[in-house]
């Protein structure tokens, strides 16, 4: 799932471990993602909760669905910063046509991880289309 999306892609995001309903995630720090302080940029940790939410979510989706987020509303903690983002995904619900997902962001700094943002998501699921 993550191969085919270019905008994940694009930031660099990989997967470190997954099973069903959960999933950790990793985003490495670039001057791109960054702001001007050398925080990864909110843009950046917001897209990173939104696709460690989805990957959970859709890990529990019926064969050929897919899943569309709904809403999602992230609380930052404190600057997300070191070389990497660890983004760790965790389906709380999932129903017939809703699924809610947790996620904690954590920053890795010289091998030691910091939450930094926390969020509530929900996703609708996708039926494949003819």
């Amino acid at each position: 799932m993550l191969a085919s999306q270019s905008f994940t892609q694009s930031m660099g995001v990989s997967i470190l471990w997954a099973t069903r309903g959960e999933c950790a995630l990793v985003l490495p720090s670039r001057p791109d993602l960054c702001q001007q302080d050398g925080f990864f940029h909110g843009g950046a940790v917001s897209a990173f909760v939104d696709v460690s939410g989805g990957y959970a979510a859709w890990s529990v989706a019926e064969p050929g669905h897919n899943v569309l987020t709904v809403e999602y509303k992230t609380n930052f903690l404190k600057p997300a910063l070191g070389s990497r983002l660890i983004g760790h995904g965790k389906v709380k619900r999932a129903g017939r046509s809703l699924t809610v997902t947790e996620v904690d962001i954590y920053g890795e700094r010289n091998g030691a991880l910091s939450l930094c943002a926390c969020a509530l998501q929900t996703l609708m699921n996708l039926a494949p289309t003819a």
